[in-house]
């Protein structure tokens, strides 16, 4: 599949050491984006380097809610706005809702969140590739690595510096979704 990609975006990429305080962010998140979404949210997730101890991530926290209908979500674009978010819409992923939040002062991304409708393969894919790398500590650090790499490669562009890892990426999904359980 053929993913839309703007020509680049300059935000600088920063790794810092793992920080538990980013769990503590993606729970309180969480609740801030339930008090909007309602009975459409099924679930939350922390996904992404910051929810894997002991490796570097960029201090962005990536969540991963899990609505009921993307129509109800869509209704509720006003109200995350008004959280702060900037809506994106799919943003080259067909059936995802992607909204950034920054710091209002620094300009600072603080939350990437991937909205998905129950019973997309994209979750599954997101969860298996979390909690393979928390299980595969070895892995995790080869990913380490890789990151470090795009950074080196990549400092200013985040997309450019996505496209360095992809294919490492690629690769370490397939073995994590080969051993997820249900999915291998």
């Amino acid at each position: 599949m053929e993913r839309f990609r703007p020509a680049s975006e300059q935000v600088s990429v920063e790794l810092w050491p793992h920080d538990p305080a980013w769990a503590v962010q993606a729970a309180t998140e969480s609740a801030r984006l339930a008090g909007v979404l309602g009975e459409n949210l099924i679930t939350v997730h922390h996904i992404g380097s910051t929810a894997i101890p002991g490796i570097k991530a960029k201090p962005i926290v990536d969540l991963l809610p899990i609505v009921r209908d993307l129509a109800a979500l869509d209704a509720k674009e006003a109200e995350v706005v008004a959280l702060g978010y900037v809506w994106r819409g799919e943003f080259g992923l067909p059936g995802r809702r992607f909204c950034v939040l920054s710091d209002a002062e620094t300009g600072r991304r603080l939350f990437h969140v991937h909205c998905w409708q129950a019973g997309s393969g994209e979750i599954a894919r997101h969860l298996a590739f979390r909690d393979y790398l928390r299980a595969h500590p070895g892995q995790a650090l080869a990913y380490e690595a890789e990151k470090e790499k795009a950074a080196r490669i990549a400092a200013h562009d985040m997309l450019a510096y996505n496209d360095a890892k992809s294919d490492w990426i690629l690769a370490c999904q397939k073995r994590a979704e080969a051993w997820w359980p249900g999915l291998g």
